[in-house]
């Protein structure tokens, strides 16, 4: 899954946004069509201390309420779902990118050292 937010971002730069608060974080968005509905998450998305999350969810939001209704009968629950998810600032993931980037890190150190 790619990562929105980190691309001129060093190592040392990434690991102070965090301290200052920065998290990682998915949106969810549905999409409809008759009887089949589909729930599905965002990338990963990186929000720096002070930038609004709800913001950056909008997208994600404006695609359930035009596209995430119309299926019968999962399509408004999902939809309902996804809308309160993302008022709330979307599903924080911090904890488990930074395990995945260490463990990354790890493997890359062990292969390098053969």
């Amino acid at each position: 899954m790619k990562i929105v937010g980190i691309e001129d971002l060093s190592a040392e730069e990434l690991n102070r946004e965090l301290e200052r608060g920065g998290e990682f974080v998915v949106f969810q968005y549905v999409i409809s069509i008759l009887i089949l509905t589909f729930r599905r998450s965002s990338n990963i998305h990186f929000i720096r201390e002070g930038e609004s999350k709800l913001l950056k969810s909008l997208p994600f939001s404006i695609i359930t309420l035009f596209f995430g209704w119309w299926g019968i009968p999962w399509g408004p629950v999902y939809s309902i779902g996804s809308l309160v998810t993302n008022l709330r600032g979307g599903k924080v993931v911090t904890q488990d990118v930074i395990a995945s980037l260490n463990q990354n890190n790890l493997n890359e150190t062990a292969v390098s050292e053969m």
